[in-house]
């Protein structure tokens, strides 16, 4: 989002400086100079106490510095406000016989409210962000923002400038203003909701970003955003069955079904990491099961060979080698006592713990089969968008990555297999993995074709090197729908 702020503020400063450049190659040296001798007159009537009691001098004042900032404004860089001051001192000054407002303070109020007074001011701002002095133009663009208070391009400028200080708290106030005006730039929308994101305010986050997927339905960048925080918010369901309504309103919406795609995909990925630890407890339940009977079974043995080492030390009394051994196998014996006793107390605590275990065991159950309902889910959206455009970009990518990530899940499958189980199913699973490795190649392919990024080529140039490895291996890569 900072790098479309500074896409705006650039937007936003040619306008100044073009609006400045036609003045100067309009009015020439000679509006330069005369725009001068009036300011000049003005500041001297002023400073003269008699004329600077009249409301007339200060109503030719407000209107000299106003012109001074609309049309030169280099002249004098405050001009802006030194304007809106004097139609405010006419204002105080001129009253009728009953103390109301006179014709020149009627006039002055209008003016005050007029979008020559908006850009008049805006342009004293624009002068400000030029000079860099961001401080004072976020001041001033304020001002401007309260002499038109249903515009947008003030509340924009200033929401640029706050950001430029790193005063995020009045770029989202100026932002919410934009909003509430009706602006359209769908980007400020992602702006004002990366700020509320920040600020861990979720529900504004959302909120906002509907609106500008209400405005610009076709804004990919609005939409993953949303994705992003339901997800970073655990809010999985519910942004599953957001995307479904848009989905069944519009069927046809290529970006709905990937995005839609994407999330079963992002859900089914977060469950990897809870099967793996509760099937890694079931796993060193049944693990300390398998130690204590080979433990045990290492402890008789060893107890047989004390009872031989002992008798043949009877017999030899002064065999010092026996003695030797049997000493060893003593302290073997008391190391093996040791560890039963520390494998029975952790066999002790799974038996205790066996329904614990066992719930763990259909929690896994359940979620794999759950994975596996998301991970259909997920190829069937990607599918069905690449069925309305086979050339998406993003459905061909995500397509692609479902694939390599189904063949790297596969493939530690076989990376844990010992020597006897590869033996026996390995190869077979092999050309498995290399399948689904291959079944990628193709979207990755396609997407390239469509748009060339740095991310897609590492992804297929991996998948190259894989698969050139598995032909080189003389794998028979089998392909599974």
């Amino acid at each position: 989002m900072k790098l479309v702020f500074g896409f705006l503020v650039a937007c936003c400063l040619s306008t100044g400086v073009r609006a400045q450049q036609t003045a100067a190659a309009g009015g020439d040296a000679l509006a330069m100079e005369a725009f001068k001798k009036e300011k000049e007159k003005s500041d001297k009537d002023i400073a003269d106490a008699k004329a600077s009691a009249k409301a007339s001098t200060w109503m030719d004042r407000a209107k000299t510095y106003q012109n001074i900032a609309l049309q030169s404004i280099r002249l004098d860089s405050t001009a802006g406000i030194t304007a809106m001051e004097a139609y405010k001192k006419v204002i105080e000054l001129d009253k009728d016989k009953k103390g109301g407002p006179g014709k020149l303070a009627k006039e002055a109020t209008e003016a005050l409210k007029s979008r020559d007074m908006y850009n008049a001011i805006m342009q004293q701002g624009v002068a400000k962000f030029q000079a860099k002095n961001y401080a004072d133009a976020v001041k001033i663009m304020t001002v401007a923002g309260e002499v038109l208070p249903q515009d947008t391009l003030a509340p924009l400028y200033t929401a640029i400038g706050a950001q430029q200080i790193q005063d995020n708290a009045t770029a989202k106030t100026q932002l919410e203003r934009y909003v509430a005006n009706g602006g359209k730039d769908a980007a400020i929308y992602g702006s004002l909701a990366m700020l509320y994101r920040n600020d861990k305010e979720v529900d504004k986050a959302l909120s906002v970003l509907e609106k500008g997927i209400a405005m610009s339905p076709e804004n990919k960048d609005l939409s993953n955003e949303r994705i992003n925080i339901m997800l970073a918010s655990n809010r999985m369901d519910e942004a599953i069955d957001g995307m479904k309504k848009l989905v069944e309103k519009d069927p046809n919406n290529v970006q709905n079904l990937v995005n839609l795609g994407i999330l079963y995909d992002n859900g089914a990925s977060k469950m990897t990491d809870d099967i793996r630890k509760l099937g890694g407890d079931a796993k060193q339940g049944n693990s300390s099961a398998k130690k204590l009977a080979a433990e045990k079974d290492a402890l008789s043995a060893i107890t047989g060979e004390i009872a031989r080492l002992t008798a043949k030390v009877k017999k030899e009394p002064k065999n010092a080698e026996a003695k030797r051994q049997l000493a060893d196998v003593q302290k073997r014996q008391a190391d093996a006592k040791a560890s039963v006793a520390q494998l029975e107390a952790q066999a002790k605590e799974a038996a205790a713990n066996a329904g614990a275990m066992a719930d763990n065991e259909k929690k896994v159950a359940d979620l794999k089969q759950k994975q596996t309902e998301q991970r259909d889910m997920a190829k069937q959206y990607y599918s069905k968008a690449l069925a309305i455009d086979p050339a998406n970009y993003d459905a061909n990518y995500n397509m692609g990555v479902f694939f390599f990530n189904e063949a790297v899940e596969l493939k530690k499958g076989v990376d844990g297999m010992d020597m006897a189980d590869y033996n026996k199913r390995g190869k077979e699973l092999d050309g498995q993995v290399c399948g689904k490795f291959k079944q990628a190649l193709p979207y990755f392919t396609k997407a390239k074709a469509v748009k060339d990024e740095a991310d897609l080529n590492e992804n297929l140039t991996n998948l190259q090197n894989i698969l050139k490895q598995y032909e080189e291996r003389k794998v028979v890569c089998v392909e599974s729908k």
